[in-house]
């Protein structure tokens, strides 16, 4: 019997086979990628927007650096990215900039905002951040933002992007986690519960993709737990910054050898 539970997974409150989970997070951001960037308003009152930038911030991307931004989405990071690896003035030669991800429609959705930017030179990877299609040791700098609590097997894809990381280089997580307050955590249920499923269904069309994006917040490791993963997977100096009362948290760790 124990063996046989090995083979389910959650997805949102439900258990599913664990073959089956990708597909089906698949399908939601299929049916979502269209009005993706308008929902991230609405649900966070365009804090999203914040939280990017002091991840963007954080990750200290300099002229010449080659950076990954996988679970990209819509471009946000990555356009940003873009502007700040360029030649400063021919001190330093060009960097890289690549967006992955795993859902082909946000990938298209990401190339056509990302040349709604005038961002035209990042190559697009279509790509299972367990098991990224990079050679070890490509990167300086990899983010992943409010993407890891849809992968099936978060070890497997920490164990991923610590491979591709270049020794010295920083992998970023900016996702949902735990409020630090159990009276402000009621407050966000409610909301979660309530509100996002109500938005989704007036904005999206889509309710159900949002009552699974609430229950995969609660599914998903609390800060403590990330960390000690990161850890795990081979990375050093992890240090955690809670955002917004801990509705969302970066991680931040370095592959150091």
């Amino acid at each position: 019997m124990g063996d046989a539970q090995d083979d389910y997974t959650h997805f949102g409150y439900e258990s599913v086979p664990t073959a089956d989970k990708a597909r089906r997070v698949g399908a939601v951001f299929t049916s979502v990628a269209s009005r993706y960037d308008v929902m991230n308003d609405l649900m966070s009152f365009g804090i999203h927007r914040l939280w990017k930038r002091f991840t963007i911030d954080l990750a200290g991307v300099t002229p010449g650096e080659v950076v990954l931004d996988v679970a990209g989405g819509t471009g946000d990071l990555t356009a940003a990215f873009a502007r700040q690896v360029r030649a400063d003035g021919g001190h330093s030669k060009p960097g890289l900039v690549v967006l992955a991800d795993i859902n082909a429609a946000m990938l298209a959705e990401g190339r056509r905002r990302l040349a709604d930017r005038g961002v035209v030179d990042v190559p697009l990877a279509r790509a299972n951040v367990e098991s990224l299609p990079f050679a070890d040791a490509s990167f300086d700098c990899i983010t992943i933002s409010f993407g890891l609590r849809n992968v099936t097997d978060k070890d497997a894809a920490l164990r991923s992007m610590r491979r591709v990381l270049k020794p010295g280089g920083r992998l970023l997580i900016l996702e949902f986690s735990k409020p630090l307050s159990p009276g402000f955590g009621k407050l966000y249920d409610q909301y979660s519960f309530k509100l996002l499923p109500l938005m989704g269904r007036l904005v999206a069309h889509d309710a159900d993709s949002y009552r699974y994006l609430a229950e995969s917040i609660r599914m998903h490791p609390d800060q403590a737990t990330l960390k000690r993963m990161m850890e795990d997977a081979g990375l050093q100096r992890v240090q955690v910054y809670n955002l917004t009362g801990g509705i969302v948290a970066v991680h931040r760790g370095y592959r150091l050898a």
